[in-house]
């Protein structure tokens, strides 16, 4: 019989030791003030990273969507590597596209002003997970305009 205990608590273990395996971070949470709570995630995964000069960028960057291809102007103000205004112009023409990109554009300032370019890649924020699709692309662009 104790063989028989000694396997339970072994496949016991690993099925737990499995199960945290599995667990991950909840999203940030940031509230724009406007009643509503929006989810906004970055992560260090960027493929570009180093010293930039500071200033102001803009870089457009389209992105897929059921509505079709979107695309996404995006402008950043950097001082010392770190976000110091941000601001996204969409331009779909779908209803349900434009609003998704107006929530984004409403809460991205919530996200990443105040951290460093190098440590943000957006997923989700003010309720659209595609538009960060076209953010995240049009960073990467601004980065390379930026590397001093």
């Amino acid at each position: 019989m104790r063989t028989s205990t000694t396997a339970t608590a072994v496949i016991g273990g690993l099925a737990l030791v499995g199960a945290l395996a599995g667990c991950s971070t909840p999203a940030a949470t940031t509230d724009t003030g406007s009643g509503t709570t929006d989810s906004g995630t970055t992560d260090t995964g960027t493929t570009t990273s180093g010293t930039y000069a500071d200033g102001t960028y803009t870089e457009s960057a389209d992105y897929s969507a059921p509505s079709g291809t979107e695309t996404v102007d995006v402008t950043i103000t950097l001082a010392d590597n770190v976000i110091t205004a941000v601001e996204v112009t969409g331009h779909a023409t779908d209803p349900q596209a434009k609003q998704h990109q107006g929530e984004f554009a409403d809460g991205i300032a919530g996200v990443v002003v105040g951290k460093n370019i190098d440590e943000i890649k957006v997923d989700k924020v003010g309720g659209s997970s595609l538009t960060s699709g076209g953010f995240n692309k049009a960073v990467e662009l601004i980065k390379a305009d930026a590397a001093a």
